[in-house]
């Protein structure tokens, strides 16, 4: 596979090219860049998936709900649907994709959309639910809208400085366009990262001249759906994990640390199960010889798949900053507050 990446590189001269020249062309005012009166905070990444903007726009829901009226646009990835959709209680995944579903049921004081036009999205946001500030959910590349803050995201162990261009990497746009970047934050960090660690990616960093901030994923101490137990317990159980998630190598190891027990069915990122492999998990689960057992799956998964599979459980994450959390806090309210109407 790597070698096959590599003899597409001239593919991404290319493609690094038509990139440059439209990124150039926006920030010159050829292609339109529309601003809108209110916060609008953009989280997004350079490279295609795995990041972790999903529990990043939860961190802000959590931070910003309490205290002014939020919403969050999405495009609703792999939706059935079109156009402008404000999330509702009737909704599948199908209708508005995966993660705003699962913002919308575990946040009832926000307001979900999705639309594929981000610009007629802002707009409708604003004419329907007077929002005080808009959080959009993976749309670094989106240079249609002018985000008043944006956050880029970069995992820790695949940083976008050691990445290249698709096809041969995996960067949506050159490493450059982290200059349009507010705040980085390196995602996905081990909970006993070291200064020296720390000190190193700084280094890489540095050029471009922000502010770097590092975060871990937290595992919920619960197991959520239809079997509520303590992680504690979990390891008296035979599991059959299911995942449909770009990178799920930190949650096996996570609970590897837990001495769970587990079979691991690996699906791609936002993948629609069919009624046939939905059918497959039920008998690989049926032929588990133990009298406790159950389904895990990922809190993106769940929202997908619950409806077809009742006896279906799930961990819940957060994202946890190591060090300066109130200093991150802290830079986005004072934005918020320097560009409210």
């Amino acid at each position: 596979m790597k070698l096959v990446r590599f003899l597409l590189f001239p593919f991404a001269i290319l493609y690094d090219l038509i990139t440059t020249i439209r990124n150039i062309f926006f920030d010159v005012g050829i292609f339109k860049s529309t601003s809108f009166k209110i916060p609008v905070i953009v989280v997004g990444n350079l490279s295609v998936g795995g990041t972790g903007k999903t529990p990043q726009i939860e961190y802000l829901i959590r931070l910003l709900k309490n205290t002014y009226n939020v919403s969050v646009l999405s495009r609703g990835y792999k939706r059935k649907t079109k156009g402008f959709v404000l999330v509702n209680k009737n909704h599948s995944a199908n209708d508005v994709g995966d993660e705003p579903l699962q913002y919308f049921k575990k946040y009832t004081a926000i307001n979900v959309a999705v639309d594929e036009n981000r610009v007629e999205g802002i707009n409708n946001l604003i004419s329907k639910k007077l929002p005080e500030v808009i959080l959009l959910d993976d749309a670094y590349q989106h240079r249609k809208v002018k985000g008043s803050f944006y956050v880029l995201l970069t995992k820790f162990d695949d940083l976008f400085t050691d990445d290249y261009l698709l096809p041969t990497g995996n960067l949506r746009e050159s490493r450059a366009g982290a200059k349009r970047c507010d705040i980085i934050v390196v995602t996905k960090c081990p909970s006993n990262i070291n200064d020296s660690q720390k000190d190193a990616i700084k280094l890489k960093l540095q050029k471009y001249n922000k502010e770097v901030f590092f975060t871990t994923i937290s595992y919920a101490d619960r197991i959520s759906g239809s079997e509520e137990i303590s992680l504690n317990t979990l390891k008296d159980f035979e599991v059959l994990l299911i995942t449909g998630i770009a990178n799920p190598k930190p949650l096996l190891e996570f609970l590897r640390t837990k001495n769970i027990n587990f079979m691991h069915l690996k699906y791609g990122d936002h993948h629609e199960f069919s009624s046939k492999e939905i059918v497959e998990i039920k008998q690989k689960f049926n032929r588990i010889n133990s009298d406790k057992k159950l389904i895990l799956t990922t809190e993106k998964d769940y929202t997908r798949i619950s409806n077809k599979i009742k006896a279906l459980s799930f961990l819940e994450i957060e994202t946890t900053f190591i060090e300066n959390k109130n200093k991150f806090d802290a830079l986005i309210k004072a934005h918020i507050q320097q560009n409210r109407c």
